[in-house]
């Protein structure tokens, strides 16, 4: 099972649609997903502030704004 990590703010209606859609994901039984609230925080602020929501990866961005269908498959079935 992969392991996901979603940066969201707090009263991001964008943000609460992209973790719904993932919730229901039909992939989603090969995915565990962290929620991570970037509000107070100085060091995701500056990284992610501009672009939430953001899917991220073991070590690199899947996607931000909305789900890019391709590119999540991709991760989560690559070895």
């Amino acid at each position: 099972m992969k392991a996901l990590q979603l940066m969201v703010r707090e009263g991001c209606h964008l943000c609460d649609e992209f973790e719904d859609l993932l919730e229901h994901h039909p992939l989603g039984s090969q995915f565990e997903l962290e929620r991570v609230v970037i509000n107070n925080r100085a060091d995701l602020e500056a990284l992610y502030g501009t672009k939430v929501p953001v899917l991220l990866g073991e070590s690199s961005e899947i996607c931000h704004y909305f789900i890019d269908q391709k590119a999540l498959k991709e991760y989560l079935l690559s070895a």
